[in-house]
């Protein structure tokens, strides 16, 4: 049955890679460039079809794609006006910023369908409570609905654990509780835990010490409502991401615990896949929002870092020298490489490191 979770793999990874290309493809044709090559994957291909000026083509190895200029680099520039090096600063920076920029709107556009289409959630009642932490401690019990907390109304589970992410473990939290007929009110400490997410990685949260109920309600709104709850959703997703990258950089989270690879998006997709068509809806906006988001970054090679470069051209007048270029798209290239084996590795470590230490035992 592993085949089933793999084909859905590699039909988001496509989808994610074709929206990317395509947007630099189509930012290339406006501006007059001619596209020699559009690829879907790497190594030997399997399907190939010249259209016009353009040869389409699919390889072997889904984990990425390219589309190939004409005179994209200063080595085989000619000096041609359908040459891609012949453009303005302005009309490249076009060309290389549609292709993450579609990735955001199709990020936002699945929330949006998300929201407008309806999505199951489980509401806010208690359906458990863990020994020792705040919420037994405080008094609550099985079957309390939690309407309020630190003064905010919630009627969804994911509501709650937004709020509570937001609170640092020692602090007490202020809940508002039905029960039955009665409302009351309750002072809960949040008590930290180490929880695992579904690649694997480790995180200590600060926590209630609740679990909810099988109680679930599907939420769904207007075409409008919608919308503005994908783009909400868009940017909230876009600070948290924002924020982690800044820890990261700053060395209050390592790479170790807050990267995951191929292997570990596999593994996620496969459990999303489990839970039905709106997880994977849910999980396809998540990664090409964070996809866009990573191909801005300004490191050699990626995105970012070309337009990185753009920048410095339009501020000197000129662009790097050749020997320069080639000296940084090397290590781009070796950077990328490197970072797609350590994180490869730690999500080896992450989902079989028992098993291994199990069998070298």
């Amino acid at each position: 049955m592993m085949i089933i979770p793999v084909l859905i793999f590699i039909a988001i990874l496509s989808l994610l890679i074709i929206v990317h290309e395509f947007g630099h493809f189509i930012a290339a044709r406006k501006n007059g460039v001619r596209v020699e090559q559009f690829s879907l994957g790497f190594g030997p291909q399997i399907f190939k079809k010249k259209l016009g000026a353009t040869e389409f083509s699919i390889s072997l190895i889904p984990l990425g794609g390219f589309v190939k200029m004409a005179g994209d680099s200063q080595a085989e520039y000619l000096g041609k006006p359908d040459e891609y090096f012949f453009k303005s600063p302005g009309k490249r920076f076009q060309i290389i910023f549609l292709g993450p920029c579609l990735n955001y709107i199709l990020g936002f556009l699945f929330f949006w369908l998300i929201f407008f289409i309806g999505y199951p959630s489980l509401t806010t009642k208690v359906g458990g409570l863990m020994d020792g932490y705040g919420a037994q401690i405080a008094g609550l019990k099985v079957g309390d609905q939690i309407t309020v907390i630190q003064g905010k109304k919630i009627n969804y589970w994911e509501d709650l654990q937004q709020e509570i992410h937001k609170i640092k473990a020692g602090d007490k939290v202020k809940l508002e509780v039905r029960r039955k007929s009665e409302n009351l009110n309750f002072e809960v400490v949040l008590k930290d835990k180490v929880v695992t997410e579904e690649s694997g990685k480790k995180q200590a949260l600060g926590i209630l010490g609740i679990t909810p109920s099988d109680e679930i309600l599907e939420v769904k709104h207007g075409f409008f409502i919608a919308a503005y709850l994908g783009l909400e959703k868009t940017f909230a997703l876009t600070l948290m991401t924002y924020q982690g990258l800044w820890k990261l950089v700053s060395g209050k989270i390592s790479m170790r615990d807050s990267m995951t690879g191929p292997l570990g998006i596999f593994f996620i997709t496969s459990k999303a896949a489990k839970l039905g068509w709106i997880a994977l809806l849910h999980l396809i906006a998540v990664l090409s929002v964070s996809l866009a988001i990573f191909n801005l970054l300004p490191l050699p090679i990626l995105d970012g870092g070309h337009l990185f470069l753009l920048l410095l051209e339009k501020i000197r007048k000129k662009a790097l020298a050749l020997k320069t270029e080639e000296i940084i798209n090397t290590i781009g290239f070796v950077l990328l490489i490197g970072m797609t084996l350590f994180v490869t590795y730690n999500d080896i470590l992450r989902l079989y490191g028992e098993r291994i230490s199990k069998l070298v035992k």
